[in-house]
């Protein structure tokens, strides 16, 4: 089963790491990081690289498509005609087509999820919307063979998910088992409608920071948006 995770400059690691430590342990699983140009990919930390072997123009089909969100930088991966392109021949391929985060954004500017329910990270939720899709506040959303995934740490979640419809039960919960995925977080506020409003406020400071990181594409996004919308809370 080929599976490929798609990575670019500024996307969030765990976001493509955390399904990959799930579906690289399905049976006869080859997973394969690409990218639109071979070579070392920084995370949106900085802090972080991987190394993508494979560039698009070299992979033309997978059983199942991976593509990661960002603090920001899927902004630009939205505007990138090869890539977006390139999504959809990989899409009339997959059985399942997924992704974490706000690459459900990139997801859905493809056009993909038309008229179709999706989830992403609470704060560009909203922009589902704009590419016609229909936000929905879950932890994964499942739509046949679209799958999306909230924010960063439900990619796991997701895979799971779609490891138990590839393998079954048995070897999926083997699979979580050998990752010992037993979340038990000392707060409950990892979901927005259960976080205070403090709570909220110092998280939209981390992103700010985050997105910061990224000074031509944070200016550029001020420019167009006197009061940046392309970062929307839940679905406004």
């Amino acid at each position: 089963m080929k599976i490929v995770i798609y990575i670019y400059h500024g996307l969030t690691m765990l976001d493509a790491i955390g399904p990959y430590e799930v579906l690289r342990n399905i049976p006869n699983a080859e997973v394969l990081f690409v990218a639109e140009k071979k070579g070392d990919i920084i995370a949106d930390s900085k802090f972080v690289h991987l190394n993508a072997r494979f560039e698009i123009e070299e992979i033309n089909e997978a059983d199942i498509l991976v593509i990661p969100g960002s603090t920001i930088t899927f902004m630009r991966e939205i505007k990138n005609v090869s890539v977006m392109n390139w999504i959809r021949k990989i899409n009339k391929t997959t059985k399942w087509t997924t992704s974490v985060c706000s690459g459900s954004i990139i997801l859905a500017a493809t056009g993909l999820l038309n008229g179709l329910e999706a989830t992403s990270h609470w704060k560009p939720m909203g922009l589902l919307k704009k590419f016609g899709a229909i936000p929905k506040s879950e932890r994964f959303v499942d739509q046949g063979k679209y799958l999306t995934a909230a924010g960063v740490s439900a990619g796991i979640d997701m895979a799971l998910y779609l490891s138990n419809k590839i393998v079954g039960e048995t070897k999926t919960k083997a699979i979580q088992l050998f990752i010992e995925y037993d979340p038990s977080p000392i707060y409950n506020s990892g979901n927005y409608s259960r976080a205070e409003k403090e709570v909220i406020e110092n998280a939209e400071m981390i992103l700010l920071e985050e997105a910061k990181k990224e000074p031509k594409l944070f200016q550029q996004i001020k420019r167009t948006t006197p009061k940046p919308k392309e970062y929307v809370q839940h679905g406004v």
